[in-house]
């Protein structure tokens, strides 16, 4: 049903090495590579210069910008910017918007580099201490804010130049005052695939977060290489309406780029997958159809039920759609059912839905499930220019290295973790744990197996796959978890802290435990589980409801909203410690 896609089979080269060591390569050969981000934006200004590039909502639309337009208005920020002979990166606090994406593309399009970070930083008093981080990691020359009296306390701790979309308090100067006479064609002609375009933050789930040094050519390799495994992209430019943060390599470099390399438009959805926010993301995906649909499993089941609701959203929804792409864990297998129920009846047609594997190290994408395929977790095979080593970890998992023109060459100021990144042939170390889906079928592509790094061994000293665990159980809660924090560390038995989700909430709260309604559906799904595996250190054998959202000003989120674990372990080990407490009401027990 998806073959209006025009999609390829996986082609997989395998070399089993005497260290018993494995290298993936594509059997197919990689296209062509741009040299710099600036050369899309000149080109689709060129040939379709009317068309929508970038949109935001302004009442009850949308204010639209065409690629004609942005390259005017790039080109002329481009030229205040040279004319301010800035000596470091311009920062940037505040989220998506058509004016964050245009400072952007004209810092990158003169060879300048931004730092994106996440606007919680700015806007949440108990995390601008991420701030004083960041401020000392990469001394900015330049800092950019939606306006001056939301972010006000935190422009003050900066003492460079500001600038702001809106001015309010006048703390900074106007974004649209910036002018210059410099000449823009000469300093976009020394941009090239070694040109640094931004640097990004890691997650900082297990240490302070790191600087990733992302160039021009790391961010032009990866568009080339996702157009050869999705031809759909460049058959007909997409259309995103996309919430996903630009201070995350996926939203910032996967998404928005794939949008300008291939000539498409991009509708900055305001909303979110969180209750006080999906309201405005249903509306938005109700006035355009996108023919991509990025989104995490969360996400994705929350308009599902939507979608059971309004028929009108459903049609626009599908319309045109050529993809559902999920990230950050596995779709359950009752959303994408109902999913592909849904896609059939209201457009007669399959959209490709898929996943893929990769890091802010490697721009991001390395590994794509890009054939029709179902199974929580399949990330793929190696995409062209990608050769995956693939290293057994003596507990029958393998640790994934990889190498490639897209894989970062090191992070800002700091040699020596650098150095650690990388083994003595040059791969980089993600960390990541991979199994085969079929170990003799290498074009049925690798199963994501966890974090190494957030394994750990109960009393028995028999070793956890946390990260593994942490996925499988999602996808069974559904809506009674936005997330879980799987714990055990030096106990009997497995256990599980649940950050409860929509269908959870309700329930008395004792000192950070919450005696939850849900209780009941959340033991069902650890029996499920527990049915269906064998061995204690696979078992989730107890769970407790936490009654307080993890804390971002405490550590205990990171910039990219994920959870740091050994954190919210560290701050709520009184309440592991009621976890293991038979006796305790509020632990939910098999």
């Amino acid at each position: 049903m998806t073959d209006h896609l025009g999609l390829r089979p996986h082609k997989v080269v395998r070399e089993d090495r005497p260290d018993g060591s494995i290298l993936l390569r594509s059997g197919y050969e990689m296209s062509a590579v741009d040299l710099s981000t600036g050369v899309w934006l000149d080109r689709w200004a060129t040939r379709t210069p009317e068309a929508v590039f970038l949109a935001e909502r302004s009442g009850d639309g949308w204010r639209t910008v065409s690629y004609a337009e942005a390259l005017r208005r790039v080109r002329g920020l481009a030229a205040g910017l040279l004319a301010r002979g800035l000596d470091g990166p311009i920062l940037i606090l505040s989220g998506n918007s058509v004016d964050h994406a245009l400072l952007t593309l004209a810092a990158q399009y003169v060879g300048l580099v931004t730092v994106p970070v996440a606007a919680q930083y700015s806007l949440i008093p108990e995390a601008r201490g991420r701030l004083d981080y960041v401020r000392e990691l990469v001394k900015p020359a330049l800092v950019y804010a939606a306006d001056d009296e939301a972010f006000g306390p935190a422009l003050d701790l900066f003492d460079c130049p500001k600038l702001v979309s809106r001015v309010v308090t006048g703390r900074a100067s106007a974004l649209d005052g910036v002018r210059g006479s410099a000449d823009v064609d000469a300093a976009q002609a020394g941009v090239g695939p070694e040109t640094v375009a931004k640097l990004l933050l890691t997650s900082g789930s297990t240490s302070d977060p790191k600087a990733v040094v992302t160039t021009h050519g790391m961010m032009t390799t990866n568009q080339a290489q996702i157009r050869d495994g999705l031809p759909f992209v460049a058959a007909r430019p997409p259309v995103l309406v996309d919430w996903l943060p630009w201070n995350h390599v996926f939203g910032g470099s996967h998404n928005f780029n794939l949008v300008l390399a291939n000539g498409g438009a991009l509708y900055i959805d305001d909303g979110a997958p969180i209750p006080a926010k999906f309201g405005r993301t249903v509306e938005n995906l109700g006035l355009v159809p996108g023919t991509i649909s990025f989104n995490v499993p969360i996400g994705f089941a929350q308009l599902v039920a939507a979608m059971e609701q309004d028929a009108a959203l459903r049609e626009t929804y599908f319309r045109d759609l050529d993809m559902i792409f999920y990230a950050g864990a596995s779709l359950p297998q009752e959303t994408w059912t109902v999913l592909e129920r849904m896609a059939l009846e209201a457009a007669g047609r399959m959209p490709l839905i898929t996943s893929s594997w990769g890091l802010t190290e490697t721009a991001p994408a390395a590994l794509l499930q890009h054939v029709p395929a179902k199974g929580a977790g399949i990330v793929g095979v190696p995409m062209t220019g990608v050769t995956v080593k693939l290293v057994d970890d003596g507990a029958g998992r393998m640790d994934v290295r990889v190498k490639g023109d897209n894989v970062f060459s090191g992070y800002h100021d700091a040699p020596e973790k650098t150095a650690e990144a990388f083994d003595d042939e040059g791969f980089f170390i993600t960390g990541d744990a991979m199994r085969f889906v079929d170990p003799d079928d290498m074009a049925k592509g690798l199963r994501f197996d966890g974090r190494l790094s957030e394994d750990f061994k109960l009393s028995t000293g028999t070793w956890v796959q946390a990260a593994q665990i942490r996925l499988e159980m999602l996808g069974l809660l559904g809506p009674l978890a936005q997330d879980v924090v799987i714990c055990g560390a030096g106990r009997d038995e497995v256990g599980m802290l649940i950050v409860p989700g929509p269908d959870a909430r309700d329930g008395d709260g004792d000192d950070g435990a919450l005696f939850c309604a849900a209780s009941e559906g959340i033991r069902k799904s650890m029996v499920r589980r527990a049915g269906a595996v064998t061995g204690s250190a696979r078992v989730v054998a107890r769970a407790l409801v936490l009654a307080d959202p993890p804390d971002i000003g405490a550590g205990e989120v990171t910039a990219k909203g994920n959870i740091n674990f050994a954190k919210l372990l560290e701050r709520r080990a009184h309440l592991v410690d009621r976890l293991y407490d038979d006796n305790d009401p509020a632990s939910i027990v098999l």
